[in-house]
C-alpha cells in the first residue's frame, strides 16, 4: 500500500517543531515502511516547497496560498491538486488527515480519504470550557461527514465527537502507539531527593495552573521534593497572558518555588534522561485524546499520577498501572504523589505494571497491524 498523511506538523529539523500529533504520524509512517509499505508526509504551512526522505518516509513540504479572504479555500484546493496528481501517478492509494480544524472539508480527492480523531478544536474547546470558532466547527463537521473512513485514538474521543457534532459515525478505535524498544529505563536507583516530573506544553488545558497548588501540598509533606518541568511555554488563551510559566510562578508558595526547576524545551533524548531520573511523572490535564507522553513515561516503568477524565481509563488501570485523580482535587492528587514518594516498593510495582500495560496494548509492533487492516479495508 501507499499511504499519504496530510498534516500541519512533522518532527524534523527541516519542517520545524512538532507536538504529539506529528510524533504519532511519524511513528505510524515509519512503521508502515518497516512493514513493506510506502508512506508520504504532506506537510503544509511550510515556508518553502521541498522534498526529502526521513527513515524511508518521503516528506513533501507545501507552502500555503495567501490571498486575503480566500487563503483557506485556495490552499485546500492546492492540497486537492497535489493529492490527485500523486494518485494519478500511482504514488498513493489513500490519504489520511487529522480532525483538527477540518483541513479536508473542501478537498475532493480521487482516492479514499480517512480522518483520524486526535482531537478537533471543537472537542478541545468543549473540554476546556471555551467557545469554539464557528468556522472551525463548520469545517470540522464537514470534513467528518465527507470522509470515507473514520478512526479515533480513543473510545472517549469518538463518543464525544459524535455528540458534539450531532453525528453517528462508526469510528474504528486504533490507539496511538510508541516503539517500546525506544523507551527502556536504565535508572534503577530511587532519586534522592524525590523528583516529580511533568513534560509537555505549559498550557492551561494540560492542568499547568493546577500543578502549583498540587506541588504546594506535596512540599508540606516532603520539603525536599523537587518539581521538574519540561516543555515549551505558551500563551494563555483565556487571560491573554503571553506566558503560562509566568502565571504559574505566582501560584507557588515561596517554600515550594525554591524546589521548582523549569528546563524549557529540550531534545527528545534529554526528555528520556529526565524520565529515567524521575520518581513520579504527573499529568493533571483536562484535554487530551490519547497522550503519547503518558505512554512514554509508563513504558519507562514510571509510576504516573494522571487526570481521571474520559480517555484516562483507556490507558491506566487505576491503582495497578498508575493513579487517576481529578486535577482540581489538589489534596488527593498531592496525597497520591506522596504515597509513591514514601513507598518505593509500590512505586516499583506500579512502574513495572505500567510498562507491561504499554507493551501489551500500545506497542507500535502490534498497533501497526490494526492500521494496515483498516487501510486495506477502505482501499478495497
Amino acid at each position: 500500500m501507499k499511504i499519504a498523511f496530510l498534516t500541519s506538523e512533522y518532527p524534523h529539523l527541516v519542517t520545524g517543531t512538532s507536538g504529539g500529533l506529528g510524533t504519532s504520524i511519524k511513528s505510524l509512517a515509519v512503521s508502515l515502511v518497516n512493514q513493506g509499505h510506502s508512506a508520504r508526509i504532506l506537510v503544509y504551512g511550510q515556508k518553502e516547497e521541498g522534498l526529502f526522505e526521513d527513515h524511508g518516509v518521503v516528506v513533501q513540504r507545501i507552502k500555503n496560498i495567501k490571498v486575503k479572504g480566500l487563503s483557506w479555500y485556495l490552499t485546500r484546493k492546492k492540497f486537492e491538486k497535489i493529492i490527485n496528481q500523486l494518485y494519478n501517478q500511482q504514488e498513493l492509494d489513500l490519504v489520511e488527515v487529522a480532525d483538527w480544524t477540518g483541513i479536508s472539508s473542501f478537498i475532493q480527492p480521487q482516492c479514499p480519504l480517512v480522518i483520524r480523531l486526535h482531537g478537533s478544536d471543537t472537542y478541545f474547546c468543549h473540554l476546556d470550557h471555551r467557545p469554539v470558532k464557528w468556522i472551525n466547527r463548520f469545517h470540522e463537521k464537514r470534513a467528518l461527514q465527507k470522509a470515507n473512513g473514520h478512526i479515533s485514538v480513543s473510545h472517549y474521543t469518538a463518543i464525544m465527537t459524535n455528540q458534539l457534532f450531532g453525528l453517528n459515525k462508526d469510528f474504528t478505535i486504533i490507539p496511538n502507539s510508541i516503539d517500546c524498544s525506544d523507551f527502556i529505563s536504565e535508572q534503577k536507583v530511587v532519586a534522592t531527593p524525590p523528583i516529580v516530573l511533568y513534560f509537555g506544553t505549559l498550557i492551561r488545558k494540560k492542568g499547568l495552573l493546577e500543578l502549583p497548588f498540587i506541588f504546594n501540598k506535596v512540599i508540606e509533606q516532603h520539603p525536599t521534593a523537587q518539581l521538574y518541568l519540561i516543555g515549551r511555554d505558551s500563551s494563555d488563551i483565556i487571560s491573554g497572558n503571553a506566558s503560562t510559566w509566568t502565571m504559574m510562578l505566582e501560584l507557588f508558595t515561596p517554600k515550594a518555588l525554591v524546589n521548582v526547576t523549569y528546563f524549557g524545551g529540550v531534545s527528545y533524548d534529554e526528555i528520556k534522561k529526565h524520565i529515567q531520573k524521575a520518581t513520579v511523572c504527573v499529568f493533571p490535564t483536562f484535554a487530551e485524546a490519547l497522550p503519547l507522553s503518558w505512554l512514554e513515561a509508563m513504558a519507562m516503568e514510571k509510576a504516573v499520577v494522571a487526570s481521571n477524565i474520559g480517555w484516562a481509563q483507556e490507558i491506566i488501570e487505576e491503582g495497578k498501572s498508575g493513579f487517576l485523580v481529578d486535577p482540581k482535587d489538589h489534596q488527593v492528587y498531592a496525597d497520591k504523589i506522596c504515597t509513591l514518594i514514601e513507598d518505593a516498593e509500590l512505586t516499583k510495582q506500579i512502574g513495572g505494571n505500567a510498562r507491561k500495560r504499554i507493551v501489551t496494548v500500545f506497542d507500535v509492533q502490534k498497533v501497526i497491524h490494526q492500521n494496515i487492516a483498516f487501510y486495506q479495508s477502505i482501499i478495497k
